[in-house]
């Protein structure tokens, strides 16, 4: 039996696009498009600019750390270490690789619950890819420990502003209410979500000795590289700006937790010694260490930066292009090298920026063809009737398929909620339960739709086509929107707090 080909990833978001143009002209209301689906092209692409901008030097910042060859002997230390682990029974029964993807997850699974991290995940799943081939695991299983966990952790979320905070407002519920059956959603969430990693990790060490192998012998290979005087002047270099940095910045560093908020003015001026500090000591070990060290260091100051300073795409990219040059100058490179070794990265990853654009089109066509607001007021005009659990799962329904289209949190809590929310009340269940309701249905499906630029961004990184990663997901995708529906139906029948 010949086996089913899957369409290219380009091929099948147009085949979608042209989908959506078609919808505008028999949907009522609808504004026909017809050479506009070219134009959609263009307009996509410029709507997400800052996306695409931010690929491509996130691809070319990798490219040039990586090849420093500072990620691969970093690795190879991790896995030496780790594996010291072993002589204890317990974690031999557990299994070191078991317990990196656990902690790796809770810990992306939080970032997702509490600040929303999405694009983010994007320069995490070029760090994590490699360690989990050293581990003897596929680049799936990388994915899946950074984007799938941040994502999972985003549809669970209790403290979210791009989902719960937006929603709850416009809806007129207190901030972040209800968090207590939230953190119980999140919690059963990521359970499910990491035991399907665990397991489908299994399964792929149980094919890949030979990658093992590879690996456990590749620990020896770790070499020590003197640091040279670049690498000193970079050391310096990079203190002063973060001095200048603390002295200029370090007082208007907040850290915001939903709806709490801490002033941390002491914080810069801690992680600049700390810099200082290790910095000092990687410098004496060799040029790869203090590269790593700044790779490390720019991932805590980008967390800081988003937490403390309301950082986004712009500051992030500026952030990753000084990692490329700092990187540059430790590994004694020429400017023409560092140059060469970026460009090349961001060619690498150009697909990335095309995909993105593309599948942005498909959202430009259904806003200007004027069906979205059609459509959703007729299937809202659907659920009067149907009783409470057939009237909350028809919500959760409508927003996972609106999902698909519209993967924005914002741009779809401003479309759904101000209609979502007041019908709720008449058919007697309680808003809460409708901002879980688009909650769920926001996040479990941005794993999966084309139109996503993060995931097409992700997938990109890990050189995975789209055709392999929806075949790898469907099925756990479908797992997690059905435990959606089981965890609003308690809404429904209990007495929990805020609901």
């Amino acid at each position: 039996m010949r086996k089913l080909r899957v369409p290219d990833t380009y091929v099948i978001i147009f085949a979608v696009l042209l989908v959506c143009a078609v919808s505008t002209w028999f949907v009522p209301g609808g504004n026909p498009q017809t050479w506009q689906v070219f134009s959609a092209l263009y307009e996509g692409f410029s709507q997400q600019a800052g996306i695409i901008a931010f690929v491509l030097v996130i691809g070319g910042a990798f490219w040039v750390v990586n090849s420093t060859k500072a990620v691969d002997d970093g690795i190879m230390r991790f896995i030496a270490m780790v594996r010291k682990l072993e002589m204890y029974s317990l974690v031999r029964k557990l299994g070191v690789g078991n317990i990196v993807i656990t902690l790796i997850m809770l810990l992306f699974g939080l970032f997702g619950a509490v600040f929303g991290m999405s694009e983010e995940t994007i320069a995490f799943v070029a760090v994590v890819i490699p360690l989990a081939r050293s581990l003897g695991y596929d680049d799936f299983t990388g994915v899946c420990m950074v984007y799938v966990a941040a994502h999972v952790g985003f549809a669970g979320a209790m403290l979210n502003p791009f989902t719960i905070g937006i929603a709850q407002d416009l809806s007129g519920l207190a901030l972040f209410s209800g968090i207590e059956y939230r953190i119980f959603c999140w919690l059963v969430l990521m359970t499910i979500a990491i035991a399907f990693v665990l397991w489908y990790a299994s399964r792929v060490k149980k094919t890949s000795v030979q990658e093992v192998t590879a690996s456990q012998e590749g620990e020896s290979s770790v070499t020590e590289n003197r640091a040279g005087l670049k690498a000193w002047i970079c050391f310096a270099a990079v203190t002063v700006i973060l001095v200048l940095f603390s002295v200029f910045y370090a007082a208007d560093c907040t850290i915001s937790l939903g709806s709490l908020s801490l002033e941390t003015p002491w914080l810069m001026w801690v992680l600049t010694a700390l810099f200082a500090v290790i910095s000092l000591f990687a410098l004496k070990k060799s040029s790869r260490m203090f590269i790593l060290n700044l790779l490390m260091f720019t991932i805590i100051f980008m967390v800081v930066g988003v937490m403390g300073y309301g950082w986004y795409l712009p500051e992030i990219c500026a952030l990753f292009l000084g990692l490329a040059l700092a990187s540059g100058l430790a590994a004694d490179y020429s400017s023409d090298k560092i140059a060469k070794e970026f460009v090349a990265g961001a060619k690498d990853i150009f697909s990335a920026a095309l995909i993105i654009g593309f599948a942005a089109g498909i959202i430009v066509i259904l806003k200007d063809g004027k069906v979205i607001d059609t459509l959703l007021g007729s299937m809202a005009a659907a659920l009067d009737g149907s009783g409470r659990v057939g009237a909350l799962g028809t919500m959760y329904g409508i927003q996972t398929f609106i999902n698909v289209f519209i993967p924005s949190a914002s741009a779809k809590a401003a479309v759904t909620m101000p209609i979502m929310a007041p019908f709720s009340d008449l058919i007697g269940v309680s808003r809460q339960a409708t901002v879980l309701a688009f909650q769920f249905g926001d996040g479990f499906t941005n794993m999966i739709t084309p139109c996503s630029g993060v995931l097409m961004a992700v997938l990109s990184v890990a050189k995975i086509p789209y055709e392999k990663w929806f075949r790898f997901i469907w099925k756990f995708i479908l797992t997690m929107v059905v435990m959606g529906f089981l965890l609003l139906l308690p809404t429904l029948f209990l007495e929990l707090p805020g609901f």
